[in-house]
């Protein structure tokens, strides 16, 4: 990367390599905090002090919303305001301690998004008391893990996941003693508690439990541990992430200073919509973000198929998303074009190139075609409720293609970002206005610094010229503290104080980062070839006929195969129009020869577009009408594909691809 790059600065040079160790490229900070890395002002000690200002701000404002569902009838959003969900926490807080719950112990919380869940953490926050966060998809036996590794005595559910946790109750029976519903219990669910030696209480019996006395709050130290995060891997048993008061906090002041740069500090006019799991790093601090703004929060229904119907309820000025909603956004617009006829969407085309050139040659958004924003673009905005400001995107890398998209819808401001939860979520992030930011994860955010360390065995060099490649390291104010009781497993990602992330990145001339590859998702062909699956992945996921793919390959077989979930329209199309039986018939198309080898062509085809090199290609396709989904632990809670477990899934079915293709080729 060119020394006097345009976002950063260089704090300290590389060393070169030793026997011992690869060589470690230089240490560079962003701009914003070239004069020394954001931290706390000395009067911040806990989250709860974000919140509690907010509260004397702005207690009318409305604060946590959701939607009610009467008869069948979904309502509008109903709401509660900061008053009233500060004297909730304070209530809930007191009512903890009354079973004997002290600040340093840990309380879990348990479900999908809703305004329990925040009242729940913020109770524990103004109490001293670390909240650990349960995915409602981890299943019973990691709940009871985390339960017993974290010392969890008193949990926090949601109705639907009470009978999980009382299945796995006696494993955990000399921790949990105490069980507090989000909602109502039944008196049958009361007598299996009793029956269990655990007390179960509804949220209102619990809430009448507390006092709402600030005066008797306990003090709090930044170095305190705020929540332990388990992380769900892909891999092995969850590793608890501890966080501190300070790391989450000082995350929060980022937050804020990065949305200044790229748009604006979000205030009491702005509305988040909650969706991602609250138990994950990403949708949690983003809303602590917004609750210390005076901005409102809704939820939504926790049910993907009223998604989209909740957005447009809400109308949030700011959207958090993944790349799959917002494939999924993209591919709902561009259908939506297409139906229109041959000569609506060629209209599209050149107005859309026209935009995307003109941003290209470094025209800002607002500049790049206003006329054509009035005409074409505007109505784009309706698909996330028409008032979105400002789009993020995280967890993983957004395909090109639907970023560039997104960076053309008018007055609506994209940041791409990366992050883990040992960052407390993110560490890097894109500059809305800076175009050839696009395709990267940005400069590092102003409260870490980052830097790149050569790994020679996959042939990335940290010294290399003009492109600098390796694993990225980072080390700053909102990193880790380590991983509960496992000292082992910390010393093997932090090393000489540098958090090891596993993910290979690139630096690039203007000062971004591009992640190009994973340490560990590399594997070597029978004939010495390394194949970087994830990108790969990432390619193949380019052709608009399928909605997911995962690809294998291993050291014992020289070619690739693949699991390919397809979009049920473009399967049926085919079917249409090649004249097969039963175009209705998902699961039946999806066994159908010809539809495989139609498929296996058109990603073929794809990946020749993009230039991949023959051994990348795929030999042979199985066609899965389901998606890679939670409830069969295909894929994590942010849509990461696991592996392992596709692989012990579909072990039968990979077996008899290799054998056809085999036999097709002998």
């Amino acid at each position: 990367m060119a020394a006097a790059a345009d976002h950063v600065v260089i704090v300290e040079e590389g060393r070169q390599a030793t026997a011992e160790h690869p060589s470690a490229g230089p240490v560079y900070r962003c701009k914003y905090a070239k004069d020394g890395l954001l931290d706390l002002p000395a009067d911040l000690d806990s989250p709860w002090q974000l919140f509690s200002e907010a509260v004397k701000q702005y207690p009318n404002e409305q604060m946590l919303g959701r939607r009610v569902t009467v008869d069948s009838k979904v309502g509008p959003y109903t709401w509660i305001t900061y008053r009233e969900a500060h004297d909730a926490a304070l209530r809930i807080g007191s009512a903890i301690r009354s079973r004997g719950v002290n600040p340093g112990n840990c309380c879990g919380i348990y479900g999908s998004n809703c305004p329990e869940w925040i009242i729940a953490m913020e109770a524990c926050m103004s109490q001293g008391i670390t909240y650990v966060p349960l995915y409602d998809s981890l299943g019973v036996n990691a709940v009871e893990f985390i339960i017993n590794h974290a010392e969890v005595s008193l949990v926090f559910v949601q109705e639907k996941a009470l009978s999980s946790i009382l299945a796995c109750r006696k494993g955990c029976s000399s921790n949990l003693k105490t069980i507090v519903s989000f909602g109502e219990v039944s008196t049958t669910q009361k007598e299996e508690a009793e029956n269990q030696c655990v007390s179960l209480f509804s949220w209102h019996e619990f809430l009448l439990m507390g006092n709402s006395d600030e005066t008797t709050l306990p003090r709090k130290q930044k170095t305190d541990i705020c929540t332990i995060m388990y992380t769900s891997g892909t891999t092995g048993e969850p590793k608890g992430v501890i966080l501190s008061n300070a790391a989450i906090m000082v995350e929060v002041l980022s937050i804020d200073k990065m949305l200044q740069v790229t748009d604006r500090s979000c205030d009491t006019s702005d509305v988040f919509f909650s969706y991602l799991p609250l138990a994950h790093c990403y949708d949690q601090v983003m809303e602590i973000y917004f609750l210390s703004r005076g901005s409102s929060v809704g939820y939504w229904r926790g049910d993907i198929r009223y998604l989209m119907d909740d957005v447009h309820a809400l109308k949030p000025t700011v959207f958090c998303g993944v790349p799959r909603v917002y494939d999924k956004l993209y591919a709902g617009v561009m259908q939506k074009i297409s139906a229109g006829g041959l000569i609506r969407k060629k209209l599209f085309d050149l107005a859309y190139n026209y935009k995307l050139g003109n941003m290209r040659k470094g025209l800002s958004q607002e500049e790049a075609s206003p006329r054509l924003d009035r005409l074409m673009f505007d109505k784009i905005k309706d698909a996330l409720g028409g008032r979105a400001h400002m789009l993020l995107s995280g967890a993983a890398p957004l395909p090109r293609h639907v970023e560039e998209f997104l960076r053309i819808i008018p007055a609506s401001n994209l940041s791409q970002g990366y992050g883990l939860t040992e960052s407390c979520g993110g560490s890097f992030t894109t500059l809305a206005g800076v175009f050839s930011m696009v395709g990267t994860v940005g400069v590092p955010m102003p409260t870490v610094e980052a830097r790149l360390v050569s790994v020679p065995e996959m042939g990335y060099e940290a010294f290399s010229g003009d492109v600098a490649r390796g694993e990225i390291c980072l080390r700053g104010n909102s990193m880790f503290s380590g991983y509960h009781k496992r000292q082992d497993l910390t010393d093997q990602v932090v090393i000489n104080g540098w958090f090891h992330t596993g993910d290979i990145g690139e630096w690039q001339e203007d000062g971004s980062m591009k992640i190009i590859d994973r340490k560990k998702n590399i594997f070597k062909l029978s004939q010495g070839e390394y194949v970087a699956v994830e990108n790969l992945e990432n390619t193949y996921s380019r052709c608009p006929l399928i909605a997911q793919i995962w690809i294998y390959g291993n050291s014992f077989e020289s070619f690739l195969v693949a699991v390919v979930v397809p979009e049920r329209k473009a399967i049926e199309d085919w079917a249409k129009l090649n004249n097969q039986s039963s175009p209705n018939d998902f699961e039946s198309l999806c066994q159908n020869l010809k539809a495989q080898k139609y498929f296996l062509d058109e990603l073929n085809s794809t990946a020749k577009q993009y230039q991949l090199k023959g051994f990348e290609m795929l030999k042979a396709v199985h066609l899965e009408p389901n998606l890679f989904d939670i409830e069969r632990d295909l894929i994590t809670p942010t849509f990461k594909l696991k592996r392992p477990q596709l692989l012990k899934h579909y072990k039968s079915i990979i077996d008899q691809l290799y054998t056809e293709a085999k036999a097709s080729r002998a």
